[in-house]
């Protein structure tokens, strides 16, 4: 009689899935997008035995105009264009896990590099930037959410060691105007739309580039959204 295979210990369940979170967080769309993200977390929180704070979190946004009966995905579709993957979701997503210690960064700022990071990001979000723009002025990011292809949008994180201390998002896009469907974009890299930081409001923590005024929705927009895509 063969005996069956024993089940993996609760820490292992529990190591695995922060592993699992961590790759989704960066290629969201390779995974499913919000909905894989919020099923993640589920677990996550069952393992540790605080399912609660999932309702708490759902509040925390909602207070914020991040959360819609859509998720995270609704809050952003009338202030950004579409995008081909939710790199802009995942980075929300982070900022919970980051809070949680499961977020496993690539870099981390030091105080004073943040401290200065935050003084100055929102002036110069003032002028449109470029993805390498971002990463000669402060380096290489935290996390960088969506791939390395500069035809792609992608969201870059910044942040320390601290848990408390909000994340430093830059959000970039690339792609073609309203009513266009060119390939390839006709930027060669991505164009940062806003900074984002702040424990407030969601349109309080944005700061927009000249690009991302532009680039605004509007009402009757012909391009498609395809979050979670």
């Amino acid at each position: 009689m063969t005996l069956p295979t024993p089940l993996a210990a609760a820490e292992e369940i529990h190591t695995h899935l922060v592993d699992q979170l961590n790759l989704a967080l960066r290629r969201p769309g390779m995974y499913g997008g919000e909905a894989a993200l919020r099923i993640l977390i589920d677990h996550l929180l069952f393992v540790e035995r605080r399912p609660e704070a999932w309702a708490q979190l759902q509040r925390g946004w909602e207070d914020r105009g991040l959360w819609t009966s859509i998720g995270i995905a609704g809050a952003f579709q009338d202030l950004f264009p579409a995008q081909a993957d939710c790199h802009q979701i995942s980075s929300v997503y982070a900022e919970f896990a980051q809070q949680s210690g499961w977020l496993k960064p690539d870099r981390v700022l030091t105080e004073e590099a943040y401290e200065a990071l935050t003084g100055r990001v929102r002036r110069w979000a003032a002028a449109d930037r470029t993805w390498a723009d971002v990463t000669a002025e402060f380096g290489s990011p935290s996390v960088l959410f969506g791939g390395n292809n500069p035809l792609y949008g992608k969201t870059l994180g910044y942040l320390t060691e601290d848990p408390q201390q909000p994340m430093v998002v830059f959000h970039l896009w690339n792609g073609s105007g309203p009513g266009t469907e060119s390939w390839p974009p006709e930027q060669e890299q991505p164009q940062l739309l806003a900074v984002r930081f702040g424990v407030g409001s969601f349109p309080g923590s944005l700061t927009f580039t000249p690009e991302g005024e532009r680039q605004k929705p509007t009402i009757g927009d012909p391009r498609g959204r395809t979050y979670g895509a």
